[in-house]
């Protein structure tokens, strides 16, 4: 199980977990339902929002919810799970991007992909997902095209970065595709005017998540030998924290102009556990925009004015021009760059880690357990129903504003 919003239980409080865990279910039976029991590996927490933000927005009606038989991953008990056209989108999306992220390990030769069979099964599968994610994509009108595009993209300008690359240069194809992605439920819960204040969340979660990534991974980059965009860009941590907070900033504040039927675990997820997330990452606690320095409240960053000259412009801040690195300091796309490089040795390969993935969910390790290790990044995890990084006492308490039942600081009313 992967992704960066990873709520504790306590403070979910037991009606939220179960909704959490409803969704996080129905994401994994409708890749089963669709595609197959191997499918259901690609689930993912940040797949489910999708889930999570389609029937937030939706009228309440009879269907959202069905009994799904005793599973190993909840202790072999029956649960009720989500069901319907937001768990089916958020299937389609893990499908897509897991596709070209088994492509993207295959393209660098990472461990036994190295080796002509086993990249050749590996292709098979790739295709066979992608297929999959674009036929139910299709079933609920979105059209995948746009995630691949962001994807086939993305190995592009990371070829072609180098230091002064502006970071969110980097970072717009993800941003690009969950923008789509989050537009898209307002779409299938009927309701047309979130479409753009979820599409500018949608983009900043992109973002989030790629510096996120960005920074947890950038130590094991460095001993691997891996691509990192803050070491490639030459972006100090400093900086990405300032993006961070700006992003989070900007998802609140595009959350207050959606309309929800009710919103209060989307709101949570995204507005509380996406703080708690960036303090994980950049090993800090309480809210980034608490903190001296933060652009809590700011007129810069994602809602302020553009830079001079723009993020391509010689002018711009982040960087000069150099003829050989186009993207710094804004330089036309052509020449070379470096070269993307594979993982380290620690990682598993793709079939060693599929077998390992397979093992954590028939032991139920990945809810129940307190820690254990990624399948294939080996890093340590979190059990979905046991992390706990809040007091147990809070009574969902708000860390930031020290309240309870209440949220001065986004004005969210929790």
């Amino acid at each position: 199980m992967f992704g960066i919003v990873r709520p504790c239980s306590h403070r979910l409080g037991e009606g939220l977990k179960a909704q959490w865990m409803a969704h996080l279910c129905g994401l994994c039976l409708a890749l089963r339902g669709d595609h197959g029991q191997f499918a259901r590996i690609v689930t993912n927490y940040d797949g489910l929002l999708i889930s999570v933000l389609t029937e937030a927005q939706a009228e309440r009606a009879t269907g959202w919810r069905r009994t799904a038989g005793p599973c190993p991953l909840r202790g072999m008990r029956t649960a009720s799970v989500a069901q319907g056209e937001g768990a089916r989108l958020a299937a389609a999306v893990s499908l897509v991007l897991a596709s070209a992220k088994v492509r993207d390990h295959v393209a660098d030769g990472d461990g036994l992909l190295a080796r002509k069979p086993v990249a050749l099964a590996a292709r098979r599968v790739a295709a066979s997902w992608g297929k999959a994610g674009a036929r139910t994509g299709s079933d609920v009108g979105f059209d995948t095209a746009v995630l691949v595009d962001a994807v086939d993209r993305q190995l592009g300008i990371e070829a072609l970065a180098g230091i002064g690359t502006p970071l969110l240069t980097v970072t717009e194809p993800t941003e690009t595709a969950t923008a789509a992605a989050f537009a898209h439920t307002a779409v299938l819960a009927g309701r047309p005017g979130n479409a753009e204040p979820l599409a500018e969340a949608g983009r900043l979660f992109g973002r989030l998540a790629h510096l996120l990534d960005a920074v947890e991974d950038k130590e094991t980059d460095a001993a691997s030998g891996a691509w990192n965009p803050l070491t490639a860009t030459g972006t100090p941590t400093a900086e990405a924290r300032r993006l961070a907070d700006d992003a989070l900033h900007g998802i609140r504040l595009a959350l207050r102009e959606v309309e929800f039927t009710d919103g209060k675990l989307a709101h949570l997820l995204l507005a509380h556990e996406l703080g708690r997330s960036v303090d994980r990452a950049f090993g800090t606690a309480g809210c980034g925009h608490s903190h001296e320095g933060s652009h809590e409240g700011s007129t810069e960053g994602s809602f302020g004015p553009p830079q001079q000259g723009g993020p391509y412009s010689p002018q711009s801040p982040q960087g000069t021009y150099d003829p050989r690195n186009p993207y710094a300091g804004g330089g036309n796309p052509f020449g070379g760059g470096p070269s993307f490089q594979p993982p380290g040795p620690g990682k598993r390969g793709f079939w060693a880690g599929c077998a390992a993935a397979i093992g954590l969910c028939c032991t139920c390790k990945v809810c129940c357990a307190d820690e254990f290790e990624g399948p294939w990044s080996r890093k340590k995890r979190e059990g979905c129903l046991s992390n706990c990084d809040c007091d147990c006492n809070c009574c969902e308490a708000c860390e930031c504003c020290e309240c309870c039942e209440c949220c001065s600081c986004c004005d969210c009313g929790l």
